[in-house]
């Protein structure tokens, strides 16, 4: 009865698709619950001259409108030292902050009063772009910079030698489930808070500050989020203050939700980024060095911004061996709500840069990309090569992984097939990319790489577990359910996965850096064996007497009226005592778990335990330049074969195939895996293909700044029409050489950065079109047509 490594289905399943699975705002509410919404900024930039509230506070429905004069201190929302006020305390750093806090009896309530203050500004021009805020000199912090080598030397002595530039755009998250809390107040200071939040911790944190009560106060509760994608890591902290704050003052439960255009005004992207390059290779493309200057677009406020930026220099090289480099970063501030941490957390961003350079370095050569691409990759195995920052590379799989991939997709044979089809089609060109992925395992911050975790055994066998980590769909339940399962031999339909309570386990990190597996499992999976083992000790040195009971699970009483109790001695040691099938067994003779459980509750053994986690062998300093370090546990690879259609009139396309092959070690979860993989890519590609943001530029009436596309009507997502018409997803056969939980990988965003080669045989196409124009992304419709119709010559 094997738990882990079987395709198991999701534990919400049926209730996802049934629509009882219940989310922040469907949690029922107390009587005279308030609900809340910001009134927001109109311009991007500026200073509030007048802010009159009393029309708000006339409107129906209204019991309490809170401004900045209505604080001693304004709380700070901010996930980093760099604070950021809950309400604007002045001047206007983007169009859509929040300005005042209006409760009202009902939701539609609270947003129409929101709208009726008298708000005047003095506006000032806004900073949007990387080039307003390079010359403004808007930084964040002063640029960082890592080497190794010596990158000016040896651009000097290569064959050949290239520069250029790639913009990427941001993008939005697009959770389905919006942002969303709720406050219920206790006894006393204490406050209850349900959160749609990646972080239960900070929110706990926050609210508490924002009360000026201890964190022990306050409780934050989440079972599950309609998608998060890191959109929900530092964004739901306003909210769950808001809240907080108004529940306070009221005594009255209060709720929060924003309107999904609200929501997309208000939040953070995944950050712009421009790369400018400079490479040196020899003939058969083999990069000798190359420099990147990165310039990334942080928003109004620091954020997530710092290690958002520095995860893009850290995946700068991807899964190529580059013996001499310069990873450069400048992080700019601008008029633009505050970018945050997006799946793969800027390391999609860095990764982006250095396909751009194999493509440009192919282009310049006149060679397949892939044979550019091998002649590139890190040696196989442990050879102690090392990244540009220094981490040895101890791990490598990716020439497995890309032979395999080479083989089952037929990738040979059919870049000769578009070959001879663009030689006889006008119209319609065809490309195909294959392009790898390696991608580092762990936070950054190394504090918080820890994790906690709380089991409890029940006497009828039943076990409820409580960890740290919070479900968004990807599954982290169902896993780590699977992991308690295995650990005590029973199936995992006995096992209670219970929301996320900071109450019950503390001080925990984020879900997020593809990481809430491989923690939450480890500490799962050590309370776990310190229940079970004690329970061992037991079973193997006393008489084990228990209750029988029935198949129903009734207690078997005999004609006598009194309970049937049966008696076992194991013989054998605690050691070599087996968990498994439901039942606990010395090799010759077995006992049901739960008559085991019951006989050690007799026994007063102790049928509960903590357990905890912290990943091991880290060392990383951010300001270090160069040397020994390591930022990640492991490393997880994969690689994508995406094979496109593009209408050279229209600038129209589709993906017609798409093959991936993909690293998750010893899969905890082989279905769920494939479905991380699925939606991973298709996120990706929309990121580099479709996901367009547009901020207004300035007119004649206003400065512009505001965020044009903040409604599916204007922002394009992938639907399911834009899905690859043939996708062969399949797990590469794989053990991680790290002590992971049962050796498994993380799958949670290493496969976006799979999509990246969706925008790679788009460029595949355009060259077949005549062009020789690199590609910005996302490659939309109208950024192709104007690839295609630019003059030969004017490209790299």
């Amino acid at each position: 009865m094997a738990s882990v490594h079987q395709p198991k289905p999701h534990d919400s399943g049926p209730l996802h698709v049934t629509g009882a699975a219940r989310y922040t705002d469907d949690i029922p509410a107390p009587a005279g619950t308030l609900h809340l919404a910001f009134g927001l900024a109109a311009v991007a930039h500026g200073v509030v001259t007048s802010l009159d509230l009393a029309p708000v506070r006339a409107m129906p429905g209204v019991r309490l409108v809170l401004g900045p004069d209505d604080f001693a201190r304004m709380p700070d929302v901010s996930p980093s030292p760099a604070p950021e006020p809950l309400l604007c305390t002045g001047e206007v750093q983007f169009h859509g902050q929040p300005l005042f806090v209006v409760a009202a009896d009902t939701h539609l309530q609270a947003r129409h009063a929101a709208r009726a203050a008298k708000v005047t500004f003095e506006e000032r021009e806004p900073i949007l772009t990387i080039d307003q805020a390079l010359a403004a000199g808007r930084l964040l912090e002063d640029p960082l910079e890592w080497e190794k080598g010596s990158p000016d030397d040896a651009l000097g002595t290569a064959p050949h030698r290239a520069q250029g530039r790639i913009e990427v755009g941001g993008q939005e998250h697009f959770y389905l489930e919006g942002q969303a809390a709720m406050a219920v107040p206790g006894d006393g200071d204490e406050m209850l808070v349900h959160a749609s939040t990646q972080h239960p911790s900070e929110i706990q944190h926050k609210v508490a500050q924002a009360l000026d009560v201890p964190f022990a106060e306050v409780t934050v509760q989440v079972r599950r989020m309609g998608g998060g994608f890191g959109g929900k890591e530092s964004q739901g902290n306003a909210l769950a203050v808001a809240c907080a704050l108004v529940a306070q003052r009221t005594g009255r439960a209060v709720k929060m939700r924003y309107d999904r255009d609200d929501d997309m005004t208000i939040t953070g992207k995944r950050h712009e980024i421009r790369i400018d390059y400079d490479v040196g290779f020899d003939d058969t493309g083999r990069i000798a060095a190359v420099v990147f200057d990165q310039y990334v677009r942080c928003g109004w406020s620091a954020d997530l911004s710092l290690p958002v930026a520095d995860r893009a220099m850290l995946h700068a090289d991807n899964a190529y061996d580059l013996s001499a480099a310069r990873i450069r970063s400048t992080r700019l501030l601008t008029h633009t709500c505050s970018n945050t941490a997006f799946r793969g957390f800027g390391g999609p961003q860095g990764m982006v840069g250095i396909e751009r350079v194999i493509e440009h370095i192919a282009a310049h050569l006149d060679r397949d990309p892939l044979e550019v691409r091998r002649a590139n990759f890190y040696a196989p195995g442990n050879t102690g090569q090392t990244t540009p920052y220094g981490m040895q590379v101890e791990d490598n799989v990716i020439h497995g992984i890309v032979d395999q991939l080479t083989e089952t997709s037929d990738y040979s044979a059919r870049r000769a097939q578009i070959a001879e089809f663009n030689a006889t089609s006008p119209v319609i060109k065809r490309g195909i990319a294959l392009t790898p992925v390696k991608f580092g395992i762990s936070f950054t911050l190394t504090q918080l790489n820890q994790a906690g975790a709380l089991v409890n055994v029940y006497t009828d066998g039943s076990i409820r577990l409580n960890h740290g980590g919070t479900e968004m769909g990807q599954g982290l339940f169902t896993k780590v359910a699977a992991v308690a399962a295995d650990a005590f031999g029973v199936d995992a339909t006995h096992v209670k996965i219970t929301a996320t309570d900071t109450a019950k386990v503390p001080n925990t990190s984020a879900t997020a850096a593809s990481s809430g597996s491989d923690m939450n499992g480890m500490a799962v999976k050590a309370a776990c064996e310190t229940v079970r083992d004690r329970m061992a000790q037991h079973l193997c040195t006393a008489k084990v007497l228990w209750h029988d009971r029935d198949e129903e699970g009734k207690g078997i009483i005999d004609r006598d009226g009194h309970p049937v109790i049966r008696e076992h001695a194991f013989d054998c040691a605690p050691d070599d005592l087996v968990f498994a099938a439901d039942q606990v067994s010395d090799g010759t003779h077995s006992i049901p778990f739960w008559a085991a459980v019951q006989a050690c509750y007799v026994a007063r053994i102790s049928l509960s335990s903590t357990g905890y986690y912290a990943t091991p062998k880290l060392a990383w300093d951010r300001t270090q330049r160069s040397g020994p370090r390591r930022p990640f546990y492991y490393f997880a690879y994969g690689a994508a074969v995406t094979e496109v259609a593009l209408d050279t009139l229209t600038g129209e396309n589709r993906i017609l195939r798409t093959d991936i092959l993909h690293d998750c070690g010893k899969s905890l979860n082989p279905a769920l895996d494939i479905g991380q993989i699925e939606g991973g890519y298709v996120q990706g590609a929309g990121w580099l293909t479709t996901e367009e943001l547009v901020w207004t530029p300035p007119g004649p009436a206003t400065m512009g700044g505001r965020l044009a596309t903040h409604a599916p009507s204007t922002y394009k997502i992938p639907g399911c029409a834009d899905r690859p018409r043939v996708f062969n997803v399949a797990l590469y056969e794989n053990e991680n050489v790290e002590a992971t939980i049962h050796r498994s990988k993380a799958v949670g965003e290493p496969p976006l950065m799979l999509g990246i080669s969706a925008l790679m045989a788009l460029q595949d196409a355009v060259r077949a079109a005549g062009s020789d124009v690199l590609l910005d992304a996302p490659a939309t419709a109208e950024r192709l047509l104007n690839a295609i119709e630019t003059p030969r010559g004017s490209g790299w």
